[in-house]
């Protein structure tokens, strides 16, 4: 057991608060500043009186971008991805497919006058103005995902057939990818709060990059294509940390390593165990899976946060989340979490 609090996180699909809070999540959620602080109190208290966690009286602050729920679409957007936004739905990049010569024709794009950042910016310059600051971010996504909203499918052969077009691609996303997360840090101290809230528990200035798509290739194609962008966002963003929501954290974990990182995301599936082997002093937050918290029962769940627990030896550097919970899911089952979790530390 350990002697001090691990730190727990609770993040909610859309549609989870659409049938349970009536927040809808279209464009107003994300571009509407009137909108985002009366959800935004929604959110806060209603994560207190019904799990005890954020705070129990919150006030209306400033905020660019949800802290409470997750939507990578601004990256894509930038790019001219087109965007489509519902009720009880995160953001949704349409694939583009652009062809070879399109996308070899990709610059950096000016954040300060390209949709979306050009409207967040004004957003940002209206809350400073009226607040005296601004709080907040948005899931910036990741390398291989907004790859793969550009250029589709495609990708995959490409990495084979067409080199130079990937290291192109990727040379682009990453110099983007810095220049945004430097800039809304710049405004309201945080750039991936949005991401995974639980860096907050461990230093609220992380980038967390998002590897979700990672899992899709294998670590001699990372290592190929991914990590030299990887190295060099990590040189440019620190501190940094990387998310990898899929169930073999352990088998990128020695090209992974090379990367100066002091969080790790760890997939439910992932080996702990070995996790831990790998990334010895970083901070290892540890998933469960909401597609079984969702359908197994309360003790169920409670074996479950048991086992990563114990996998991961010393509780020092652990936190345990579960995020994208959707609609349905029983509170008991996230309680059994929360009581494992407190019982631990």
């Amino acid at each position: 057991m350990s002697s001090h609090r691990i730190p727990v996180e609770l993040v909610f699909n859309p549609n989870w608060w659409f049938h349970h809070y009536g927040i809808s999540f279209d464009e107003p959620f994300y571009f509407d500043k009137e909108t985002r602080i009366q959800y935004d109190l929604v959110m806060r208290r209603a994560m207190y009186e019904r799990f005890g966690l954020d705070e129990p009286e919150p006030q209306p602050r400033p905020i660019i971008g949800s802290m409470h729920v997750a939507g990578g679409f601004v990256m894509p957007a930038l790019f001219g991805v087109e965007i489509r936004f519902a009720r009880n739905e995160a953001p949704w990049p349409v694939p583009a497919n652009l062809s070879k010569e399109h996308i070899l024709t990709l610059q950096v794009p000016n954040i300060e006058t390209t949709w979306p950042m050009d409207r967040l910016i004004a957003d940002m310059d209206a809350l400073e103005d009226e607040f005296g600051y601004v709080v907040g971010d948005f899931d910036t996504d990741g390398l291989l995902n907004t790859a793969l909203h550009l250029r589709g499918q495609q990708l995959f052969i490409d990495f084979f057939e067409d080199p130079d077009l990937v290291h192109h691609l990727f040379a682009i996303l990453a110099e983007t990818y810095v220049r945004v997360a430097n800039y809304v840090k710049s405004r309201t101290g945080t750039c991936a709060v949005a991401t995974n809230r639980s860096i907050l528990h461990v230093d609220p200035k992380i980038y967390l990059h998002s590897n979700c798509s990672v899992q899709m290739v294998s670590p001699a194609t990372y290592e190929k294509f991914l990590l030299p962008y990887e190295q060099y966002m990590a040189e440019r963003l620190q501190p940094y940390g990387i998310h990898h929501c899929g169930n073999n954290l352990h088998a990128f974990a020695e090209v992974y390593s090379r990367v100066p990182a002091v969080f790790y995301d760890v997939g439910w599936g992932s080996d702990v165990t070995k996790c831990r082997e790998a990334f010895p002093d970083a901070f290892l937050n540890l998933r469960l899976s909401p597609a079984r918290m969702l359908q197994q029962t309360a003790d169920e769940v409670r074996r479950d946060t048991e086992q990563l627990l114990l996998a991961a030896g010393s509780l020092d550097q652990v936190g345990v989340c579960c995020i994208n919970m959707d609609y349905g899911t029983p509170d008991e089952n996230v309680w059994a979490m929360l009581e494992v979790v407190e019982r631990f530390g």
